[in-house]
């Protein structure tokens, strides 16, 4: 039961990343229900009382003696000192929390791809999982010699499995950072693939995925049948599967990019082309691969995310044209037969 409320507790913090519940200029503590922060420090005083739930992305978070947090806390890429009280429970990812001789945590504390410091006097009342990987116990150590050892099922850990998602959504974010500087008009005509054409991008995609590979071994075969293009074979194998690895990755990033430039609309606010690639991105890594951690249909819905995005990129030939289809058009009401057009 306790491993049940912990995964389902980190979740819930995780979740915080999708609320535009906060301001990024925030600098001080006060009320409300939480807030998500970029790029900045944060601290709360001594006598001070912070009440909500905070998620902060490249910034530090110092809780001073007698200080208060009354929520659950999330620093990523960051550090967590504290020597007051945290009411909540606290994830650090690729950073470091301290905790000093009077800090006190009513909740877990979870370390991924971090270190926990803890000083003498430090209290936290719930769970401590730093950087834990999957173990099997076997009883005294050791497997009696007049019993058969049974079948061993690995359990997959949530928290490393959380973890890999979220490195892996921040290194395709970056990816499209840099891509959006240089190849945005190629991602928008993509993008726009996407969304005007999804059900024809995904035929192309699921033709490219399947058909490629049976080219390629075509291809390969006939090749191969000259001894001394062998080498050219395997050229040909290795380029086709980097030219659908890479169709599936800029299809993504426009995708992303198509998804970040909709919430930035949602909100009312105009990001910079770069800003709005990565965060985007992020977010469709970050659900992409939630979803795909469910049993059975996971992996479905993926590919077929994957199929449009190869295939998007196919029939604009990596963004390099506009894709061909039908305009979108407006529908008018016909003229009231009534009314006589005025004479031209």
């Amino acid at each position: 039961m306790k491993n049940k409320l912990r995964t389902l507790s980190i979740l819930l913090l995780f979740t915080l990343l999708f609320l535009p519940t906060g301001s990024a200029q925030a600098q001080g503590p006060g009320p409300g229900n939480g807030q998500v922060m970029f790029g900045t420090n944060m601290t709360i005083e001594s006598d001070d009382t912070y009440n909500g739930d905070l998620v902060l992305f490249g910034g530090n978070v110092t809780i001073e003696k007698d200080a208060t947090l009354n929520g659950d806390l999330v620093v990523i890429g960051g550090r967590l000192e504290s020597n007051g009280d945290l009411d909540g429970d606290v994830v650090v990812v690729g950073g470091q929390i301290k905790l000093d001789e009077s800090a006190v945590v009513a909740g877990d504390v979870v370390t991924i791809g971090g270190q926990l410091q803890r000083a003498e006097g430090a209290r936290i009342e719930g769970e401590v999982v730093n950087n834990a990987a999957p173990t099997i116990d076997i009883p005294n150590g050791r497997v009696p010699s007049d019993v058969q050892p049974p079948k061993v099922e690995f359990n997959v850990n949530p928290f490393w499995t959380a973890a890999g998602i979220f490195y892996r959504a921040l290194i395709v974010a970056a990816l499209a950072m840099l891509v959006v500087v240089f190849l945005r008009p190629q991602m928008e005509y993509v993008g726009e693939a996407i969304v005007r054409q999804p059900v024809m991008s995904g035929g192309v995609g699921l033709l490219a995925v399947i058909g490629g590979p049976v080219a390629i071994l075509v291809v390969t075969l006939i090749l191969i049948v000259t001894i001394i293009l062998i080498p050219v074979a395997a050229l040909v194998v290795v380029v086709g599967a980097l030219a659908i690895a890479l169709a599936w990755l800029f299809g993504v990033i426009a995708l992303g990019y198509e998804v970040g430039e909709r919430f930035t609309q949602s909100i009312n606010q105009t990001w910079a082309p770069v800003f709005t690639a990565g965060f985007g991105t992020f977010l469709v890594m970050l659900v992409g691969g939630a979803i795909g951690e469910i049993p059975c249909i996971g992996w479905l819905l993926t590919t077929l995310v994957g199929l449009v995005a190869v295939g998007a990129v196919a029939i604009t030939r990596f963004g390099a044209k506009p894709a061909q289809g039908p305009a979108l058009t407006v529908s008018t009401p016909p003229a009231d037969p009534g009314q006589v057009p005025p004479a031209s």
